[in-house]
Formats: structure tokens, sequence, C-alpha cells
């Protein structure tokens, strides 16, 4: 078991003697891998002060031992895996209380899980056990995730190269998705948003068959997964030249987002970050058009902890990664995002993607 890997265990182990639990059920995937390294899509994790147990199915047996059998018990089983967990509870005896990830599991699984421990296991929910964990990244996470950085940052701006008239946001967006397995990733950490004209004021405009135009706007949306971590890049940029109007809405956008940046350094509150960009844009009479927050975390999911909203009291923390993207949406006319990977460091903060900001006027 790697270093990262046991000190991970070792520390949840101390949430849960906090928490004045006995055991954690983990069930949601990405939690899963952190603690254990495994990738297969099926699999439960049982964490209890003194044992570390994965369970999957038959077919991730040879997978399951190679990634994380040395210092981890595996069980293999055609149960559905968190009966499983259950029976392996009260076959321990002693019983005590087990938590389990309320928001990653149905009704019908605690409720087959409560029935198989007899009441020798009090389950009780909770939220965010393992996510307070993973929202500050180690050194190997944060190494991973500079280099998914730099790759979605190559890929978008082969991206902003072949951005012209004619070719289709369909086509746009395979290329871009092309361009990251090519380059190293494992796919995309979400479906990539290449919108143009009127459609780039839909914040989350997928690709269509719609072909790009002169005189428009195009918001290029994407991220790559790097051996399971995420990047998020968001560049906008017009074909042919802009008129006073939208360099207008882009000067305010960029601005905003370069005071949104320079807010962010350990101790300071979220909402403190949302807030600079957000009243830049006030400033220029264009709040009403952000119609998101200014950000979220990023790691093993595309959006984890912390989030960067006008109501989020959640304080930075050094080695956590959050995204930097304001933006401004005018529907019918056309839309405005900027967006930037940046690490949280004791005193300040570290830019991890580096695709230039300024207008770009194909």
């Amino acid at each position: 078991m790697s270093r990262e890997l046991t000190n991970r265990t070792r520390a949840l182990r101390g949430q849960l003697r906090r928490l004045e639990a006995r055991a954690l059920a983990v069930t949601h995937l990405p939690n899963l891998y952190y603690l254990t390294g495994f990738t297969g899509d099926n699999g439960a994790l049982l964490v209890t002060l003194g044992r570390t147990v994965l369970f999957t199915d038959p077919r991730f047996t040879t997978q399951a031992r190679q990634e994380c059998g040395q210092g981890r018990e595996i069980v293999v089983t055609r149960k559905p895996l968190l009966q499983e967990v259950a029976e392996y509870l009260s076959r321990l005896g002693r019983g005590g209380r087990v938590l389990f990830e309320e928001d990653k599991l149905t009704v019908a699984q605690l409720l087959q899980a409560r029935r198989a421990t007899r009441g020798t296991w009090s389950w009780k929910g909770a939220r965010g056990v393992v996510e307070a964990l993973r929202e500050v990244k180690d050194g190997a996470e944060v190494a991973l995730m500079r280099q998914a950085a730099r790759i979605g940052s190559a890929v978008m701006e082969h991206a902003i190269g072949i951005v012209k008239p004619g070719i289709t946001e369909q086509e746009l967006a395979a290329e871009i998705e092309y361009q990251m397995r090519k380059g190293g990733a494992e796919g995309p950490s979400f479906e990539t948003i290449a919108a143009s004209g009127w459609r780039s004021a839909l914040p989350h405009g997928r690709a269509t068959s719609k072909r790009l135009k002169q005189k428009e706007l195009v918001v290029l949306d994407l991220g790559v997964i790097l051996r399971g971590y995420c990047s998020d890049l968001t560049r906008t940029v017009h074909i042919g030249r802009a008129s006073a109007e939208v360099r207008g809405w882009y000067k305010a956008v960029l601005e905003a987002q370069i005071a949104a940046r320079a807010a962010v350094t350990a101790g300071v509150e979220a909402l403190q970050v949302d807030e600079a960009a957000r009243g830049v844009l006030r400033s220029y009479g264009l709040e009403r058009y952000f119609i998101h927050s200014t950000g979220h975390g990023l790691g093993l999911e595309v959006h984890e902890r912390p989030g960067l909203g006008r109501n989020q009291k959640a304080v930075l923390k050094a080695g956590s990664v959050v995204t930097i993207e304001p933006g401004v949406y005018l529907p019918g006319r056309g839309g405005i995002r900027i967006e930037d990977d940046v690490l949280v460091l004791e005193a300040g903060s570290e830019t991890l993607t580096s695709v230039p900001r300024e207008l770009m006027e194909l």
C-alpha cells in the first residue's frame, strides 16, 4: 500500500474517532479510489478502526488484487455489495456505530444493510467524511493536477487554432476530445462545451450541428481526466473583429477573473472570492448577467468542495484546487466565460492553466 493511501486511511480513522464511530461504509466510487486506488466501477469499502476491506464482484477480482491487494483484505461476492458489507460487520460481532454516505445510498440499500446486521450495528448517515480529506491535495495529487492542467491547456490552444467559419460545434468538440487522448489523458472530465453565436449565452451549451459564423463569440469549455484527476478550462474567442460592445463585455469578465484569482489564498472565505468577481461586474452594470457562482473545487470530481458562491462561508485551505470562472450571458446575443484552475497556497495561489486570457479575434 502506498504511503499516500496509508496516510489517507490513517486520517480517516482519526475522523471516525472524532465522530464516535467504529466504521464507515464507502460506496461513492471517487472516495473508494481515493482510499484504495481501485478503479473498477463496482466496489464498496469498509473502514473500521482496525481493518480496511474492499468488496467487489467477480469481474474485478484480478484488477482489485493488482491495484490494491497488498495490505488490504479483498472480498469478492455475487451478493449486493452493501449487503455483503453488513454481513461482514455482523461476523465481527462487537457492534457499534457505522457511518454511511447518506447522499450516495438508496433507501433500499440502507434497509437491506440494517436487516443484515440485525441490530448489532447502528447505521448513521453522514456527509462529506472522505470529501473533507479530499479537499486538501497531497503532493502526488498536486503533481497530477498540474499535468492535467498542462494537457488541458495544450488541447485548448490547439482547439483555438482550428476555430473558423464553417466548422460545426460537434466537429470542434470531437477534435478536442481526440486531442485529449492523444495528449495522454484518459478522456474528458465532462462533456465538452463548444457553443457559438447566440448559443454562447448558454452556460452549459453542449455542442450541436450548428456551424460557426463570422462575427460570433465562441465559448470552449473542456476538461481532461489524468489518472482520475480532473482539469477544467474555458476560453471565449471571437471570429472576426469584435464590436465595441462585445469588447466591453470581455474587458469586464477578464477584470473580474483577474480580481477573483488575486483574492484566492488560504484563510479567505469562499464568498470573498465570489464577491471579488461579482463586484467588478457590478461596476460595469453586468452583474445580473452573471448567473452562476465564481467557481468550485476540483479533484477526483470536476465539481467538489469547496464551492465559491455568494453564500459559501467555507474557508479556503492550502492545497485545495479551485476553478475561477466568472462569466456574463446575454440571452439571444452571446456569452463570455474565462476559467482557470488555481491551487490555493498558504500565501496567495498558483494558476495551473496557462492559455492566454486576452480577447482573441480570429
